[in-house]
C-alpha cells in the first residue's frame, strides 16, 4: 500500500515518529507521500525524506489556508518555484495546494492567484499536483476547466463531492481522487460516492495526523491506518484488500513517477 498523503513530519508525532513508521511498515506499507504546508514545517519533510529515501517522498507547494492573511505570501509562493529547481531532496509532486472557502472567503482571489501559479509549476515541470478543496468544488472546477488538455496530472485530495463532479474534474487533466478514513465515518455519505466510483480512480490515504478512520476516530491518525481504507474500498467494492492495494499502489506509482 502507498499512503499518498501523509503529515508524519508534524510536531504531533515528535514523540514516536520512529514508532509510527515502523507500524506501517509492519501494517504492509511500501510507502508514504508527504504533501508540503509552508516554510514552518518544511525543514521537518526534507529532513524525514532525506532519511528514509525509499519509503518517504517529499513534495513542495503552499497550502491555501497559509495565504490567507499571510504578507508574506507572494514570497512563500516563490520559495516553492525555487523548490522546484533546487530542492534538498527529489520531489514526487506539487502539494498540497488549493481552494479552501472554509475559513474565509476573503482570501479567495489570493488563493486563485497562489493556485494557479503552483498548477503552471506542475506543468513546467512535469509533476503530479496534490489538491486541497474544502466550501470550493465550484470555484475549483472553474479553475481547473482552463487547463483542459494541457496534460495536468494528479489527485483531488480528501475528495469530499459526488460522482458527478468528479466527471466534470475528470474531463480537464489525468486526476485520481484520495479516499482516507471519512469513508469509514457512519453517516458521512462517502461510502456512497466510493461505491460508485470506478476502482482505478481511487487512491489510499490517511492524512495523518488527521481525519483518523474507525475504530480509532477522535485519536491521532497515522499512516499504519491507511489499512482500514483499503479495507473499506474493497467492501463497497465487493472485492479483497489486496486487489484494492495492487490497483491504488500501481496507480500511485504511474501518477507521482515513483
Amino acid at each position: 500500500m502507498i499512503d499518498t498523503h501523509s503529515h508524519i513530519y508534524a510536531e504531533e508525532f515528535d514523540a514516536d515518529r520512529g514508532e509510527a513508521l515502523q507500524r506501517a511498515w509492519d501494517a504492509g506499507l511500501e510507502m508514504m507521500l508527504l504533501p508540503d504546508i509552508d516554510s514552518a514545517s518544511r525543514d521537518r519533510m526534507f529532513s524525514l525524506a532525506a532519511e528514509h529515501p525509499q519509503r518517504c517522498r517529499a513534495m513542495a507547494g503552499l497550502h491555501p489556508p497559509s495565504v490567507n492573511d499571510n504578507p508574506r505570501w507572494l514570497e512563500e509562493l516563490d520559495m516553492v518555484e525555487r523548490l522546484m529547481r533546487e530542492a534538498p531532496v527529489p520531489l514526487c509532486g506539487v502539494g498540497e495546494i488549493g481552494l479552501d472557502l472554509y475559513w474565509s472567503k476573503d482570501f479567495y482571489p489570493v488563493q486563485r492567484e497562489v493556485l494557479h501559479a503552483q498548477l503552471e509549476l506542475a506543468l513546467k515541470y512535469n509533476k503530479a499536483v496534490v489538491i486541497h478543496t474544502r466550501d470550493a468544488y465550484k470555484e475549483m472546477l472553474d479553475a481547473m476547466a482552463t487547463y483542459r488538455g494541457r496534460g495536468l496530472r494528479g489527485v483531488f485530495h480528501a475528495y469530499a463531492a459526488d460522482v458527478d463532479m468528479a466527471r466534470k474534474l475528470l474531463r480537464c487533466g489525468e486526476f485520481a481522487f484520495g479516499i482516507g478514513g471519512v469513508v469509514t465515518f457512519k453517516n458521512s455519505g462517502l461510502d456512497r460516492v466510493v461505491a460508485d466510483m470506478p476502482l482505478e480512480l481511487l487512491l489510499l490515504e490517511t492524512d495523518s495526523p488527521y481525519l483518523t478512520p474507525v475504530p480509532h476516530r477522535g485519536k491521532r491518525n497515522e499512516p499504519a491506518y491507511v489499512e482500514y481504507v483499503c479495507r473499506k474500498i474493497a467492501e463497497l467494492h465487493n472485492t479483497t484488500p489486496e486487489r484494492v492495494d495492487a490497483v491504488t499502489t500501481s496507480l500511485a506509482k504511474e501518477i507521482f513517477c515513483i
